[in-house]
């Protein structure tokens, strides 16, 4: 009853072929060195991530965890023109799109399951034709079958159903445990050796699902360790561990993963338990695929924001001089708050670690020229209203007014100019 959202797919539920491309492009991403170990920042100090990882989605879009922007490597998608640096590099995001949708269906089949139970008998007949419509398209593109049409959601639900399960990215993780000198123990239940430390997944759309693939490289080398007789998980099997969040009375449950099984997080399971990865002793590659919050993540975004603040510039048609249209502390403090995101939040986070997504495509590079030239532009702003509250002629109030509003973006952008140095 505390584990009913957690959904468990045996590998042999998962299509043959495709288990072969998802592998395949593990394998042409580990060789291509395309998997890397994140600095993130957890209470102030930076950490690197004893997981190596790439980011695949949606062009454009981002994932921030623990301080740290990743970027995704596009994967193949409609009316973007991506350039990748090998056809292998590109089979295998095309391997990752096709497992993204697989799992986009099992998600929505497993959430309209659980809402069976959760639905009155009678409902509006509108309902039931939308679920039809909804079910019938899903069918076409060759995903549910038929008999799963009659589930009954209700109407609200629906829309929902769909954003919470239409994943924009997948995290891939990828670790070797034998190259690792030190795993921690896990502290409540005593599951043994962890690759990855309790948590619940960040920046995500509220009570979407997560959904797992799981590829641990199983050689006769490494068969599960014949001493059955052990209490507890085999160790030599990857897992991955479930616990009630701030709750160590409710057991805590681990789950074997073997080649190929996968599992979902479905509703707010991510929010109300924590999980854990309990490693085995070969090799393991995993996709993790989230339906992240964009909000503030995109480029379409980034750039709105940017276009909104240049608004606040003018160019004299004869003279070609710069000016601001307003100093009207409002605005010069939104356009100063702005600059700071661009540099801080873009900016910087790609540069810090971002000639490494160059091993798989040249993407980003054009739209992170695009935002380093309107950036350019804020740093002329910002000089242009240092050099306008300096002027005799302003208001004292109003004076007064602009340089306190100003002072505080500065100072937090002097702050955050010496912790990126430091980075």
């Amino acid at each position: 009853t505390k584990y009913s959202k957690l959904i468990f797919g045996k590998s042999d539920t998962v299509p043959e072929e495709l288990h072969q491309m998802v592998q395949e492009g593990f394998l042409t991403l580990r060789e291509h060195d395309c998997f890397f170990q994140d600095l993130v920042r957890i209470k102030g100090k930076d950490f690197v991530t004893p997981v190596s990882r790439i980011l695949i989605g949606n062009p454009g879009c981002t994932y921030k965890y623990l301080n740290t922007r990743l970027f995704t490597v596009p994967w193949p998608t409609e009316g973007y023109d991506i350039n990748y640096c090998s056809p292998q590099i590109q089979d295998a995001c095309k391997a990752l799109i096709r497992l993204n949708d697989y799992l986009h269906i099992e998600a929505v089949k497993a959430l309209q399951g659980q809402s069976l139970f959760e639905t009155k008998e009678t409902k509006d007949t509108t309902v039931i034709d939308r679920e039809q419509n909804f079910a019938t398209s899903l069918t076409e593109k060759g995903s549910i079958s038929k008999d799963q049409s009659s589930c009954c959601v209700p109407e609200d639900d629906y829309i929902s159903l769909k954003n919470r399960t239409s994943y924009n990215l997948t995290l891939l993780n990828y670790m070797d445990p034998l190259q690792m000198l030190y795993l921690k123990q896990e502290p409540y239940f005593g599951m043994g050796s962890m690759a990855v430390s309790w948590h619940h997944d960040e920046n995500l759309v509220e009570r979407s699902t997560v959904a797992v693939y799981s590829y641990s490289c199983e050689g006769s080398a490494v068969e599960e360790s014949n001493e059955q007789k052990l209490k507890g998980r085999d160790p030599a099997v990857w897992h991955v561990g479930l616990k009630v969040a701030w709750d160590i009375e409710t057991p805590g449950l681990a789950i074997p993963l073997h080649q190929g099984d996968f599992y979902l997080m479905l509703d707010g399971l991510n929010m109300t338990h924590q999980h854990c990865v309990l490693a085995g002793f070969s090799p393991r590659f995993s996709s993790t695929h989230r339906v992240a919050d964009c909000s503030r993540g995109t480029l379409e975004y980034i750039f709105g924001q940017c276009e909104l603040a240049l608004q606040n510039l003018q160019t004299d048609s004869d003279s070609k001089a710069l000016s601001l249209k307003s100093l009207e502390t409002a605005v010069v403090k939104q356009v100063e708050e702005i600059h700071n995101e661009v540099e801080f939040e873009w900016l910087r986070q790609f540069w810090f670690q971002g000639k490494r997504y160059l091993k798989c495509t040249d993407w980003w590079l054009k739209p992170m020229a695009k935002l380093e030239e309107f950036w350019r532009k804020m740093e002329i702003m910002t000089s242009l209203v240092l050099s306008e509250v300096g002027k005799e002629e302003q208001i004292e109030e109003q004076r007064n007014e602009t340089i306190s509003c100003l002072l505080l973006v500065l100072t937090e952008r002097q702050r955050l100019r010496k912790e990126w140095t430091a980075r």
